[in-house]
C-alpha cells in the first residue's frame, strides 16, 4: 500500500476528479492519498472488522474525508473510475478470486492499479509496469527493513494473447 500511495501522490492526475475505490484498504492509506491527490470521491472497502475504525481514525488524523464499506465486493460491479489495491496477491485462493474480477473491471474501462512487494501469486502476465519504490517495512513482518514494491496497471487481457491477435506480425 505504501508504494501505491506514493505513486498516487507522485501522479495525482491518475485520480484527480475521479471516483476511487480503495479495495482491501486496511488502514486507508491508499484512499487517503487519493483524497489528497484530488479524487472526487473515495470509498475504502475492507471486510476486516477493524478496518473501518482504522480508516476513520487515519482519515481524521490526516484531515480528509472518505467513505467506507465492509461489503465483499469481489465479482461485483463497482461505481468507481479507478480501483486501487495494495498488496492483495499474497494468497492463492484470494488471487484466484481477484484476477477474473480485476480483468472484468479493466475490460469495462476501469483502471485497476495494484501495488505489490513481489508476492508469489501476482499475475504478472496480466500487468503493465507503472513504477517501483523502496518503502520502509517492519522487520518483524518482512525479511528486511526496506522492501521494493512495484505499482502495476491491470491489463484488460493477457499480454501473450495480445501478441497472438489477428493481424499481429510478431515483428518489432
Amino acid at each position: 500500500g505504501q508504494g501505491l500511495a506514493r505513486y498516487i501522490l507522485d501522479h495525482p492526475e491518475t485520480v484527480r476528479g475521479k471516483r476511487v475505490l480503495d479495495f482491501a484498504s486496511g488502514s486507508g492509506l491508499v484512499g487517503i492519498a487519493a483524497v489528497m491527490a484530488g479524487a472526487r470521491e473515495v470509498i475504502a472497502a475492507d471486510i476486516d472488522p477493524w478496518a473501518e475504525t482504522a480508516v476513520r481514525l487515519n482519515a481524521e488524523a490526516n484531515r480528509v474525508s472518505l467513505g467506507f464499506t465492509g461489503a465483499d465486493l469481489i465479482g461485483q460491479a463497482v461505481d468507481a473510475d479507478i480501483v486501487l489495491a495494495g498488496d492483495v496477491f499474497y494468497d492463492r485462493a484470494f488471487a484466484d478470486a481477484l484476477v477474473p474480477w480485476f480483468a472484468k473491471l479493466a475490460a469495462d474501462g476501469k483502471w485497476v492499479l495494484v501495488g505489490d512487494p513481489g508476492r508469489s501469486y501476482l499475475p504478472r502476465e496480466r500487468l503493465e509496469f507503472c513504477a517501483v519504490y523502496e518503502v520502509p517495512v517492519t522487520r518483524a513482518l518482512e525479511d528486511s527493513e526496506i522492501k521494493k514494491t512495484t505499482v502495476w496497471r491491470f491489463a484488460s487481457q493477457i499480454k501473450n494473447e495480445s501478441l497472438m491477435s489477428p493481424g499481429h506480425s510478431g515483428g518489432n
